[in-house]
């Protein structure tokens, strides 16, 4: 019997924080993990770079069905207090844009940071070990059997992630957690995805895969403005991903294609350019040749009526699209839903009516927005549970 004050499943971000917070107060912990390799969505991200934070980072960045919940954790444990972290260890690191930080020299620096702290606060690592079943005993200790023996622990930490980039060895194994003990799971969708089209609707765009333009992408009512990417069978690029997150099927989407301009006031101009080759100047060419000959007959500026002019700048302004789907957890970023937070300590992230059991990061109820905040969201939350498991 291997025991210890705390056991914590999942290695990823989450994970690792909150084993090197508990490992500072002196608690014994060990960290279980399935996968071999430790962090593995940590290595993958950003390219490789790690988009570890943003600075911006607030509550109104993230999505949950209690929105208040992320509130005190991401007031205590902050993106400069991550960067204090990174300048301990002189890792560099540099912003890209809209506060997303990336590291310098690659995500295996915050991976090896991370073990350094844990190794440093002789926190015990087993790798490629497979929990079996875990039971509550009647003195609120927790049990464990492993492919790697048996576990016990005052403290049990389920920081497992989401069903996100299951090639990274994600699996709903918390969500099971959650279900055993009785603590409900809110509806999980794939968020920060691609979305898809219908192959019928979607053909006459196919051929454009790989063209990209700024456009703001509104899908609710939340709106993202950032580039769009066209792809053979619907559309990505960050405003897509960050859309997709609000997006709910059967909606469609509203896009401004030329957020920048009037074009009310531009198409007035007494112009003999074909409607593409003036759309051209903005969009690529070959993008407004496909979007014209789909909604207007393409001819010269100076045939249209003021009323179709209209029309075509109300359309530019707000091109409604209705997808059909995702691209699915295998191209999602994360996952949207989880562990209801109500049935958490907002403070802690112990279940209420479980005491010493805690669920940290994407397993629960909070999901961020692209470029960083989901990082931030697993280092605070992992933090918090670390300062008292």
């Amino acid at each position: 019997m291997n025991k210890a004050d705390v056991v914590i499943i999942g290695s990823g971000a989450a994970g690792m924080m909150c084993a090197i917070q508990a490992g500072m107060r002196g608690r014994s912990v060990i960290l279980l993990d399935h996968a071999k390799k430790l962090a593995e969505k940590i290595r993958i991200s950003g390219g490789g770079n790690c988009n570890f934070t943003n600075i911006h980072a607030k509550p109104e960045n993230y999505i949950s069905e209690n929105p208040h919940f992320c509130r005190s954790a991401l007031a205590r444990y902050t993106p400069q207090d991550f960067i204090a972290l990174l300048k301990k260890h002189n890792i560099g690191f540099h912003e890209k844009k809209l506060g997303q930080l990336f590291c310098s020299t690659g995500a295996d620096a915050i991976i090896g940071m991370l073990k350094n702290e844990s190794d440093a606060h002789h926190v015990k690592r087993h790798m490629g070990t497979t929990v079996e079943s875990i039971t509550r005993q009647s003195s609120g200790h927790f049990h464990l059997e492993t492919s790697r023996g048996s576990f016990a622990a005052t403290s049990l930490v389920i920081a497992t992630g989401g069903l996100s980039i299951p090639k990274t060895g994600a699996t709903p194994f918390g969500y099971r957690v959650a279900e055993q003990f009785g603590i409900p799971v809110t509806k999980l969708k794939a968020g920060l995805v691609p979305l898809t089209f219908a192959p019928e609707q979607w053909k006459p765009y196919a051929d454009l895969t790989g063209v990209s333009f700024p456009a703001v992408v509104t899908a609710g009512k939340q709106s993202f403005r950032e580039d769009l990417l066209v792809t053979h069978r619907g559309l990505s690029g960050p405003a897509i991903l960050q859309a997709s997150s609000y997006w709910q099927p059967g909606c469609a989407l509203h896009i401004d294609l030329l957020p920048d301009l009037d074009m009310r006031a531009l198409l007035l101009e007494n112009s003999r350019k074909q409607l593409s080759n003036f759309l051209a100047q903005w969009l690529p060419k070959s993008f407004a040749d496909v979007w014209c000959s789909h909604y207007f007959e393409n001819k010269p500026l100076n045939q249209y009526s003021e009323k179709q002019k209209e029309a075509i700048a109300s359309h530019l302004h707000d091109w409604q699209v209705t997808p059909s789907g995702t691209m699915g957890y295998a191209k999602a970023e994360v996952t949207c839903g989880g562990v209801d937070t109500h049935a958490l300590s907002s403070k802690t992230m112990e279940c209420k009516d479980v005491p010493g059991l805690y669920f940290i990061g994407e397993v629960v109820d909070v999901t961020g927005w692209l470029g960083g905040y989901n990082f931030q969201w697993a280092w605070a939350s992992g933090f918090a549970a670390g300062q008292v498991v």
